[in-house]
């Protein structure tokens, strides 16, 4: 028999170094997780991809078990750190804060092709040049 779901819960957290302090905590400790569990397993399961932002989401049960599911990081941050930048334009459009190569733009895409809504690699590759021209970068 199916466990009851009691709450879904995302959030952005850096990898291996989860802590029960804010975030976790404040979110875990209303739906009565224990913030400290959750932080053990999530630590041993992203310790590869320390510094990297890992987003994730959080299924807690009436029991109060959980389940955790851990994304690719957000294609924001591959793209600032393949291009060199430190962050991206302050105004899109206007503002160009440097370039990345559509051999780069491939790469991202085929780290972030499970979580993206594309079926072909082509797909993919437009939705992450459409995310580095609004980062201000220009693709090329």
């Amino acid at each position: 028999m199916a466990k009851e779901v009691k709450a879904r819960l995302k959030m952005q957290i850096a990898g291996g170094s989860a802590t029960p302090a804010p975030p976790v905590g404040s979110a875990l400790g209303p739906q009565g997780v224990s913030a400290m569990e959750f932080c053990k397993q999530f630590n041993a399961a992203t310790a590869d991809r320390r510094g990297q932002t890992c987003p994730v989401q959080v299924t807690v049960y009436t029991d109060r078990t959980f389940d955790f599911v851990i994304k690719t990081p957000p294609a924001s941050e591959l793209i600032r750190k393949r291009a060199g930048i430190e962050k991206g334009a302050s105004k899109t459009g206007t503002q160009t804060v440097g370039k990345i190569s559509w051999a780069a733009i491939e790469e991202i895409a085929k780290i972030k092709m499970p979580d993206l809504n594309a079926h072909t690699l082509e797909a993919a590759r437009q939705i992450i040049a459409g995310s580095a021209r609004s980062m201000g970068l220009i693709v090329e």
